[in-house]
């Protein structure tokens, strides 16, 4: 099972997103994590390669699993870590690897094209302090089929 750890970073009414080349869908910064790694180590270590930027003191907002289902079959599933940090170190890289790094106005963030279900992990992370577990179910195409949300949605 892959597992993913991400950060949502919000500085002065915006948030730093990515938005990734293949679908040209905006996404929170973070990746893979490598074996043996804490989820923490695993999102300092990915935020600073995508964006150039330390973390400073992430805060786990989120813990999600992720099913892609085709024919009433799961074909693939992960897992995915989503921090929050309203405090980073150093210098934004000029151009990311992974995509264009855009500060965006919070007002503006759940109006990107983006994945579904990310639209539902901006928004509970954005309006609430729990920490919120969930479960979305794709088509092998990415198209939302199901959710659930601990606690619900705001």
């Amino acid at each position: 099972m892959r597992r993913v750890a991400n950060c949502i970073v919000k500085r002065n009414n915006h948030i730093l997103m990515l938005k990734k080349p293949r679908r040209g869908w905006y996404a929170m910064p973070g990746g893979k994590m490598e074996q043996g790694e804490s989820i923490k180590d695993a999102v300092v270590r990915e935020y600073r390669e995508e964006t150039g930027l330390k973390l400073i003191s992430p805060e786990l907002k989120g813990a999600f699993t992720f099913l892609v289902r085709e024919n009433n079959e799961t074909i693939q599933e992960w897992m995915m870590f989503t921090f929050l940090s309203e405090t980073v170190e150093g210098n934004m890289l000029e151009k990311s690897n992974e995509g264009v790094l855009e500060w965006v106005p919070i007002e503006h963030v759940l109006n990107k094209p983006m994945a579904e279900g990310d639209r539902y992990i901006y928004n509970h992370i954005m309006a609430s302090n729990q920490l919120v577990y969930g479960t979305f179910t794709y088509t092998p195409d990415y198209h939302l089929i199901d959710l659930s949300l601990d606690p619900p949605r705001p």
